[in-house]
Parts: C-alpha cells; sequence; structure tokens
C-alpha cells in the first residue's frame, strides 16, 4: 500500500502542473471505491454516476488546496461525502429510505446472493449516519481518524456511529429465535 500512495502522491503532483492523463490515472485508481460509497449513500445508480463525476471535478479543480497528499482518499471520500448529502437533501429532506424486510426465517441457511440483499435492506433500516459510519469501516477500510476528517465529526462519535451501526445490523440480521422470539 505504501508504494501505491507513493504514487497516487506523484500522479497528484503531476496532476497540479495541469497533467490531465496524470489526474485521469487517479480517476481510474478510486473511481469505482467512491462510486459504491456514493451509490450506497443515496441508492440510485443514475445518480451516483452524476456525483462520481461531479466529485472528480470538484476533486480536480481543488487539487492544488490539498493540503497533505497522503490525505488524498479521506480529502475524496469528503467530497463525495459532501455532495451526496447535498443531493439528498435537495431530493428527500425527511424521506425514509424504504420498507423493513422481515429477517430470514430460522433454520434456513441462505444463499450468498440472499445474504448480500438481505444485508442491502438491513443497511437502509439504519440511520444515514449509522449507514455511512459502517460503509466507510466495513466496505472502505478506512481507519476511524480518517473516517473523522470524511465525516467532519469527533472520532469517538464515529466509533459510536460504527458500533451502533453493526449492533444494529446484528439485530436486524438475526433469526427471531435468536432474539428471544418464537
Amino acid at each position: 500500500m505504501i508504494f501505491r500512495e507513493i504514487e497516487d502522491r506523484d500522479l497528484i503532483g503531476k496532476a497540479r502542473e495541469g497533467d490531465v492523463d496524470a489526474y485521469n490515472l487517479l480517476v481510474s485508481r478510486w473511481e469505482k471505491r467512491v462510486f459504491n460509497y456514493i451509490l450506497k449513500l443515496v441508492g440510485n445508480r443514475e445518480d451516483a454516476m452524476d456525483l462520481c463525476q461531479d466529485v472528480f471535478l470538484k476533486a480536480y479543480q481543488n487539487l492544488r488546496k490539498l493540503e497533505d497528499t497522503a490525505k488524498f482518499a479521506g480529502w475524496l471520500f469528503r467530497i463525495a461525502h459532501n455532495e451526496s448529502y447535498s443531493l439528498l437533501r435537495k431530493n428527500r429532506p425527511e424521506e425514509e429510505l424504504g420498507p423493513e424486510l422481515a429477517p430470514p426465517s430460522q433454520g434456513t441457511r441462505m444463499l450468498p446472493v440472499e445474504t448480500t440483499l438481505a444485508v442491502a435492506a438491513a443497511m437502509k433500516r439504519l440511520s444515514g449516519e449509522q449507514r455511512e459510519a459502517v460503509v466507510l469501516k466495513v466496505y472502505e477500510g478506512f481507519k476511524f481518524e480518517e473516517m473523522a476528517v470524511i465525516l467532519d465529526c469527533p472520532v469517538s462519535t464515529v466509533k459510536s456511529r460504527v458500533y451502533a451501526g453493526l449492533e444494529n445490523l446484528k439485530d436486524i440480521l438475526a433469526p427471531v429465535n435468536a432474539r428471544g422470539g418464537r
């Protein structure tokens, strides 16, 4: 990973000097992760594609403002966070994200695709803050300190959101029997 960071820093330096090809290489490295992150936040493929383009355009326009090139990933995801929440506020100010899905019946093994769908449905039942924290930690692999920068909140708040989100996911996905119901 250190080697890749060095390469990203070099590309950022070249892009700052006007090398569009260097920036395009940065985009190709990061666009899938940024797109998937945005998609998990906004839930709509077309909106996520549009936002992803906006994020990379803003990043390019503001690349000179990035003080520490080693923090490029967090900086880029902060732009993605801001753009996503701007769209969400504009389109659905107070709307809930979707219907609840019942947990799988007890004693039934789920196929991988069913598990993926169940987790996706469970993620939609989390609060927006918890969902984003879980996505950044579990899916994107950011450290708590990096997440605090992206989310613009204290590390303790980030940890609280991640742990509460994971606990809620566990409860949502647990079989009814395991929660004491019959």
